[in-house]
C-alpha cells in the first residue's frame, strides 16, 4: 500500500494547521481543513481503512502525543481522500475524537473534537504522522471513539499499514 500528500517546499501547505484563514479555520481560530489523502495499492483482502494523524513532537510541549485525527471505515475502494474531508465526507466514514476531547482540554463541541484538528506547533517544526490502516474488517467503533480503542479493535486485523512524515513549520 501507499499513501501521498502533496507537500509545498517538503512542508505540510499552511492551510492546513496554525497558519489558516477564512474558511480553513472552525469558529475563526482552529485550522479545520484537512488535508488530501492519496491511497494507492490496497490489498485485495481489505475490507475497510483506518488512519490516524499524531504529533509526537508535542510530548516535550504538552506531556503527550497529540491526537489531530482519526478515521475508521473507509471502504477500500477509496483512493482518494479530497481536502476538508472532515469537515465535509464526501463518502461514509467514522471519526474519532481527537485531544480536544480529553480531560485537559475538555472541548464537548463534536465539531472540535470529533474531526481533524490541524498542526498548531509553537515554534519550529514539528514531525506529523499519518498511518493509513489496510485491515481484514470493518470496526466495531461508534463516532467519537477513543484512539486506544481503535488501536485495540484493529489488533489482530491490520493487513498492512503505511506511515509518511508530514513537517509543519510554526
Amino acid at each position: 500500500m501507499k499513501i501521498n500528500v502533496p507537500l509545498i517546499g517538503e512542508l505540510l501547505p499552511k492551510k492546513y494547521g496554525k497558519f489558516a484563514t477564512g474558511n480553513d479555520l472552525y469558529q475563526n481560530k482552529y485550522p479545520a481543513t484537512s488535508f488530501p489523502i492519496e491511497i494507492a495499492d490496497v490489498p485485495a483482502l481489505t475490507k475497510s481503512l483506518a488512519l490516524t494523524f499524531l504529533d509526537p513532537d508535542s510530548i516535550p510541549v504538552c506531556g503527550f502525543e497529540w491526537i489531530h485525527w482519526t478515521v475508521a471505515n473507509i471502504a477500500p475502494d477509496i483512493h482518494q481522500i479530497p481536502e476538508n474531508a472532515s469537515q465535509k465526507p464526501p463518502f461514509t466514514m467514522l471519526q474519532g475524537k481527537n485531544s480536544f476531547a480529553g480531560s485537559m482540554l475538555n472541548q464537548s463541541d463534536p465539531l472540535l473534537n470529533q474531526t481533524y484538528h490541524g498542526p498548531t506547533p509553537p515554534s519550529g517544526t514539528h514531525q506529523y504522522e499519518l498511518r493509513v490502516y489496510a485491515l481484514d474488517q470493518m470496526l466495531d467503533l461508534q463516532p467519537g471513539f477513543w484512539l486506544n480503542e481503535l488501536i485495540h479493535e484493529m489488533a489482530g486485523r491490520i493487513l498492512t499499514h503505511q506511515k509518511i512524515v508530514l513537517p509543519y513549520r510554526g
